[in-house]
C-alpha cells in the first residue's frame, strides 16, 4: 500500500522575517488581489514562488516560472530557506473554530513524501474529477523549480485511529507557531528516528485518498510517468502530502454553493419543475441552510434555491431512487444519490437541460450566495456538504464527484515546508 519517507525540509529562517508574513493560502484560492497583497507583507512571501507574475515585456508567458526557480535558489543562497539536517516527518496541527457551530477542533497531519502511485493500483485514490489546462501551470512550476512547494492533503485509512494517536502523540520538536485567519498552526518535526520508522511501517499497510490537490497529484504522477521504468527508487517517485486520518475529529467539510450566471426559465417556472420531483417548501432565505440540514439529518436529501428576494425554496427529493433511475451517465448509484450529482445531473442537466461548467460559479460564503441574487443571478444553489464517507465511497467505486464537490476546511498554508528533489536521500 502507500510508501511513504521522511525527507529533508526546506523552511523559512529567522533573516526572512516574521513566518506569518512569508506563509499564503495554497495557490488555488488566492485572487489576483490576494496574490498582491501577500506580495505586499514580505518580499519573502511564499506566493513569489507558487504564483509568479508575468510582467510586461515578458518574451513569453512561460518566463515567469524562470521566476519561481530564481527566486527559489535565491532564497537557499541567501540562507532565507534553510535545509534541515536529517530526514524527518513533520506534524503540522491547525486549531479552529468549527463555521456555524459552537465548537473548536484540531486537526492533526503527518507531513510526509509518499511515492506517487496510478489510481488504478489502489494505493492513492481520487474523488473529484480534473481538467488538464488546470494542470499545466503546476507542471510548469514542478519542472522549473523540481521542488514541491506546497504540500497537497491526503486522508489515510485509520479505523481504530491508531495511527493519529501515533502521530497526535508522539514527542517532537517545536518549529513554528503562528495566527492565520483566526486559525492557529503549528509545525513540529519527528526527531526521534525510531518514531518515523513506526510510522513509516504503520503507513505501509493503508490507502490515501486525495482530499485537496487532485491537480497537483495527477501532474507529479505525469512528471514521473515521463521517465519510464527505473529499478530503483528516483526523486521523482515522490510528492509532499500532508496526510490525516479519516477518523480525525478535526476533519471538517463545508458546502460549496453554486451561482447561476444564466437560467433558462423565470423563478416560477423553475419551482414547476423542481415540484414534478420535490417536495418544495418556502422558506426566508436567511433559513434555507439549516433547513436542508435538518432535512440532511433526518435522512433525506435536500438542495436549497436562492432567489431575488427574502424568500427561497428547499427542494426536498421525494423519491431518491427515481431520481437516481433518471441521471444520465453511468456512474454508481453512490454516486448519484449525492446530493452534488442530482444538483448537477438531475436539476441543471436533465430538468434545466444546462450542461458544463460555464453557467455558474462556486462561493462557500453563504452571505455571498444570498448577495448574488440581490445583485442579478437568477439563482443560488445551496449545499449541504458530502460527508467523509461519501467521499470514500465514490472513490471505492471508481468514480469521481464533480469538482469543487468537497471543501476541506481550513485549507493547508504554504510556506512551512517545502521540498526539493535535489534533496531525496
Amino acid at each position: 500500500m502507500a510508501t511513504i519517507r521522511p525527507f529533508r525540509g526546506l523552511r523559512f529562517a529567522g533573516v526572512a522575517g516574521d513566518l506569518s508574513n512569508l506563509v499564503a493560502p495554497p495557490y488555488d484560492v488566492i485572487s489576483p488581489q490576494a496574490r498582491a497583497a501577500l506580495a505586499e507583507q514580505s518580499p519573502y512571501n511564499i506566493v513569489g514562488i507558487t504564483l509568479p507574475e508575468s510582467k510586461d515585456g515578458d518574451r513569453s508567458k512561460y518566463i515567469k516560472y524562470g521566476r519561481s526557480v530564481a527566486l527559489l535558489e535565491e532564497w537557499r543562497s541567501s540562507g532565507a530557506l534553510e535545509l534541515d539536517g536529517e530526514p524527518r516527518y513533520y506534524r503540522y496541527s491547525q486549531k479552529f473554530a468549527v463555521p456555524g457551530a459552537e465548537r473548536t477542533v484540531v486537526r492533526t497531519k503527518l507531513l510526509a513524501t509518499i511515492k506517487v502511485e496510478p489510481y488504478s493500483n489502489g494505493v492513492v485514490l481520487p474523488h473529484e474529477q480534473t481538467f488538464p489546462k488546470h494542470k499545466e501551470d503546476r507542471m510548469r512550476i514542478l519542472e522549473a523549480t523540481r521542488s514541491h512547494v506546497e504540500c497537497i492533503f491526503g486522508l489515510f485509512e485509520d479505523q481504530d485511529r491508531s495511527l493519529h494517536e501515533l502521530i497526535a502523540s508522539s514527542p517532537a520538536a517545536t518549529l513554528a507557531q503562528l495566527d492565520s485567519g483566526g486559525v492557529g498552526h503549528q509545525l513540529e518535526r519527528f526527531d526521534d528516528p525510531a518514531v518515523c520508522a513506526r510510522i513509516t511501517d504503520a503507513m505501509a499497510s493503508r490507502r490515501v485518498w486525495i482530499a485537496d490537490g487532485h491537480h497537483r497529484y495527477e501532474t507529479a504522477l505525469e512528471f514521473r510517468e515521463r521517465l519510464g521504468e527505473k529499478s530503483n527508487l528516483i526523486p521523482e517517485d515522490f510528492m509532499l502530502m500532508a496526510l490525516c486520518s479519516i477518523n480525525d475529529p478535526g476533519l471538517v467539510i463545508l458546502p460549496t454553493h453554486r451561482i447561476l450566471k444564466s437560467m433558462p426559465c423565470t423563478a416560477d417556472e423553475l419551482r414547476a419543475k423542481l415540484a414534478e420531483h420535490f417536495e418544495i417548501e418556502e422558506v426566508p432565505s436567511t433559513k434555507i441552510l439549516r433547513r436542508i440540514g435538518e432535512i440532511a439529518q433526518g435522512g433525506g436529501r435536500a438542495i436549497g434555491v436562492a432567489l431575488p428576494g427574502e424568500v427561497g425554496l428547499v427542494a426536498a427529493v421525494r423519491d431518491l431512487d427515481r431520481i437516481v433511475e433518471q441521471q444520465p451517465g453511468t456512474g454508481s448509484v453512490k454516486l448519484k444519490r449525492l446530493d452534488v450529482s442530482i444538483l448537477h445531473s438531475f436539476v441543471f442537466e436533465r430538468i434545466l437541460g444546462l450542461k458544463g461548467h460555464d453557467f455558474f460559479g462556486y462561493t462557500r460564503d453563504e452571505a455571498e450566495a444570498f448577495a448574488s441574487v440581490r445583485d442579478g443571478s437568477p439563482a443560488a444553489f445551496l449545499m449541504n456538504p458530502p460527508t467523509v464517507d461519501d467521499m470514500r465511497a465514490v472513490a471505492e467505486c471508481g468514480d469521481f464527484m464533480p469538482q469543487k464537490s468537497t471543501y476541506y476546511f481550513p485549507k493547508l498554508l504554504s510556506g512551512l515546508v517545502l521540498w526539493s528533489l535535489k534533496d531525496f536521500a
